[in-house]
């Protein structure tokens, strides 16, 4: 990395540290040219391969503005998207792999979205999954019924145990 004060094209690592979050890592650096100290932080990348084949980085925020058309209207807050686009990319970087396609995004996003608002996660999933008919919604309805009982069942269990 080029020093910043004096373009040098090298620096020397005097000090690292894990971000709080875990996900990158804090450099202090020195120029051996001019003695500028700066800071760099280092993450491991995460590449979207489009539709197009186009490659370029994952982006929260792309997560978040495609989530939030889905939440129009409903108690969702901007905190509550950022949080599960949080959860997306943490879902995607334990994959292991640096090159994710746009369909495993949408199939990251679905269980966190059901679980943040599930008005919201049919919306999503009508558009992700390309619902066809009222079938298509009544089965999938159907399915987050199911979860409900299982839920409450286990609920149930748990407080007579």
């Amino acid at each position: 990395m080029h020093c910043p004060f004096c373009r040098h094209p090298d620096s020397r690592v005097i000090d690292s540290r894990t971000t709080d979050d875990g996900l990158s890592i804090r450099r202090r650096r020195q120029c051996p040219e001019c003695g500028g100290r700066f800071s760099t932080v280092e993450t491991a990348s995460l590449n979207v391969i489009k539709r197009s084949g186009v490659i370029e980085p994952f982006s929260r925020d792309k997560v978040v503005s495609g989530v939030r058309k889905a939440c129009q209207g409903r108690p969702v807050t901007d905190g509550d998207l950022a949080l599960l686009a949080q959860r997306v990319e943490e879902i995607l970087r334990r994959t292991g792999s640096s090159q994710i396609d746009t369909n495993e995004i949408g199939l990251a996003i679905l269980d966190p979205l059901r679980e943040l608002d599930e008005v919201a996660y049919l919306r999503f999933a009508s558009v992700y999954q390309a619902f066809e008919s009222l079938e298509d919604f009544e089965s999938s309805i159907a399915q987050l019924r199911a979860d409900h009982e299982l839920r409450a069942s286990a609920a149930s269990e748990a407080t007579t145990d």
